[in-house]
């Protein structure tokens, strides 16, 4: 069975310097998050991107490793980022990386998507989390 959390996030991106010196084109941050509501958690992961010339084009992704409390239950996994945007249509996927859940949240699985309104950073993630033993 599906489970729905919700909450809110902050997060941190901190640029990291060029591979190309002036090639502004790919980009690398790192990035903190702090989750709110039904997943309590940090995480910590790295972005890259790909900006065109076309203004509302580019493409993102990221890997980050979320620790914490889902569902009253401790423990850590991965989330995988594909972002893209198409002249201004966004599309972005983060899925859970297949069985990189650890201690409590071992055998997770889910999609998280991601709005933003007014500044303010929430997420919705559909999860599926085995029985307790």
């Amino acid at each position: 069975m599906t489970t729905r959390a919700t909450g809110t996030f902050e997060v941190k991106l901190v640029p990291q310097p060029p591979e190309a010196e002036g090639d502004t084109s790919l980009g690398r941050l790192t990035l903190d998050k702090q989750f709110h509501g039904n997943l309590q958690a940090t995480s910590r992961g790295q972005m890259l991107t790909g900006m065109t010339a076309t203004k509302g084009s580019a493409a993102y992704v990221a890997i980050e490793k979320v620790e914490g409390t889902l569902d009253g239950r401790a423990g850590t996994f991965i989330l995988q980022h594909r972002g893209i945007m198409d002249r201004g249509t966004p599309a972005l996927l983060v899925t859970v990386v297949p069985d990189s859940g650890t201690d409590g949240l071992e055998g997770l699985a889910g999609t998280m998507t991601i709005e933003i309104t007014g500044g303010e950073h929430r997420y919705v993630f559909d999860y599926t989390l085995p029985s307790a033993l």
